[in-house]
């Protein structure tokens, strides 16, 4: 088994854990939003590519933070503000959300680009030999 193999075996299995803890959504106890990413491998150009629904939330509140081998999406789904309201059923997650997800390869931060198109956060990151050290903010475009 390669660094590589174990490194994605290491991802799946705190996916997997994150995933056991949450709580089912009709058991009516709410535990904030947690949006749904993929993340692929593609060879020309040599990337990683995470891709992040993010329905609902103001592209000026979504923050990246790329550093050696992790990527972080943070940001807010804020509920919408309609007076007098009175819920007959509630099911959209609001709130604060934060996603960390381990690369399986060194990237590049300062290459990497991340656009904002119809709710769908996608964030390339090259592929390099050597990772910088440090953090690095990624400008989301929209």
């Amino acid at each position: 088994m390669t660094g590589r193999d174990v490194d994605k075996l290491q991802e799946e299995i705190e996916e997997l854990f994150a995933d056991l803890w949450q709580v089912p959504r009709f058991s009516g106890i709410r535990h904030g939003f947690r949006p749904n990413v993929d993340c692929f491998h593609t060879d020309d150009p040599h990337a990683l590519t995470v891709v992040v629904e993010l329905p609902g939330v103001d592209p000026r509140s979504v923050q990246v933070v790329a550093s050696e081998r992790l990527l972080l999406i943070a940001g807010e789904r804020k509920q919408p503000k309609v007076p007098g309201r009175v819920y007959q059923q509630m099911e959209i997650e609001t709130g604060p959300f934060q996603r960390q997800v381990r690369l399986v390869e060194n990237v590049d931060p300062e290459r990497a680009t991340a656009s904002f198109d119809n709710g769908v956060l996608t964030v390339e990151l090259p592929v390099v030999d050597r990772a910088p050290t440090g953090q690095v903010r990624i400008t989301v475009r929209q």
